[in-house]
């Protein structure tokens, strides 16, 4: 296993009829209880196919065929997904309101957001989803989740909570939006505020969605005010300006206050360097871990891509440390941008 499951939002449309009974129960939204145009800011999300080769970086642990949605978020075309559904991607075609198939490119790609940018290479005659924000959204808050599909395919949500989310595969967010219920068609889908503008990008289903709880199914959201400060990096350069976080290409397992190795990244910096799935993770440089958070936070503190970062293990009840040289993610991504 490599830890990525949890990641992986994405999922083959034939496995949606398992949950379209989940999406029949959900309330739908209705255009009497709402301020603007319903049908006109659903019309912005496209349905968003991509075909990745066999030999990319990220097709062992993505897959190479991969659907979900995307949003229109300016005049020019411009679709904004979730990462996963694109990164690396030879292929993109976008469905949009009509019946119209158009292709894509991948602009754009932040694995610090989970956010992507792609362009479409014909004009597309739908409407733009203004953006708004998510950084006053509060829990209990009322919210449509909406994919592709209209108004059918959408379901009237609440904000069940707003915290911190910390992924294996060497992810986090501050202050993450967790909705219920759950949504089936979550990837890329729109999360759209009360003004009718769009506050939030699909990225996972969850079972704890409401805080402290195991058994409550939902979706988490990335908010919208993450794109706000690199969109144009992102559609000008390709990725945001700076310095660039390290990088491990480890998958991360927490549980009963202690961290596992689940998985490396085929030929990344970990798997190079002799990390191995089952490794106890006690400690970052002789300081001690028990938090993925703490994890994260101690290894991005280090410096930039490069550094060196030391692993304090336990592996067959042997304490033993591994000094792994970080990479920047962004060197193992295939180049598939055309302009």
């Amino acid at each position: 296993m490599t830890g990525i499951e949890r990641a992986n939002g994405h999922r083959p449309s034939g496995l949606l009829h398992l949950l379209d009974p989940t999406l029949k129960l959900a309330p739908h939204p209705n255009q009497d209880d709402l301020s603007f145009d319903l049908e006109k800011a659903l019309s912005s999300v496209v349905r968003l196919s991509s075909e990745v080769p066999e030999d990319a970086f990220s097709a062992r642990t993505l897959g190479t065929e991969r659907q979900g949605n995307g949003i229109k978020i300016s005049d020019n075309d411009f679709i904004l997904t979730i990462g996963y559904l694109v990164v690396d991607a030879s292929r993109i075609v976008l469905h949009a309101r009509g019946g119209k198939e158009v292709e894509a490119e991948l602009v754009g790609y932040s694995h610090e957001t989970g956010m992507a940018i792609i362009h479409a290479l014909q004009p597309l005659d739908i409407p733009t989803l203004p953006m708004g924000t998510a950084a006053d959204l509060q829990e209990g808050e009322s919210v449509i989740i909406a994919p592709y599909g209209g108004d059918q395919h959408s379901i009237s949500g609440t904000v069940a909570s707003r915290r911190e989310f910390a992924g294996s595969w060497e992810y986090m967010l501050d202050e993450a939006i967790f909705t219920t219920p759950i949504h089936p068609n979550w990837s890329g889908a729109a999360l759209i505020r009360a003004d009718g503008k769009l506050c939030g990008l699909g990225s996972l289903w969850v079972n704890d969605a409401e805080t402290g709880r195991k058994d409550s199914q939902g979706n988490m959201f990335v908010p919208i005010d993450l794109l706000k400060p690199i969109y144009e990096d992102l559609i000008t350069k390709g990725h945001a300006q700076g310095p660039m976080r390290p990088w491990i290409g480890m998958y991360t397992a927490e549980a009963m206050g202690r961290l596992f190795v689940s998985g490396t990244t085929p030929d990344g910096p970990s798997e190079g360097a002799g990390v191995e799935a089952g490794d106890l993770i006690t400690g970052i440089n002789d300081e001690s871990v028990d938090t993925l958070a703490a994890m994260y936070r101690k290894i991005w503190s280090l410096g930039e891509a490069g550094v060196e970062v030391v692993f304090n293990l336990r592996r067959d009840g042997e304490d033993i440390d591994i000094s792994v040289t970080s990479d920047s993610r962004y060197r193992f991504m295939s180049n598939r941008r055309r302009h």
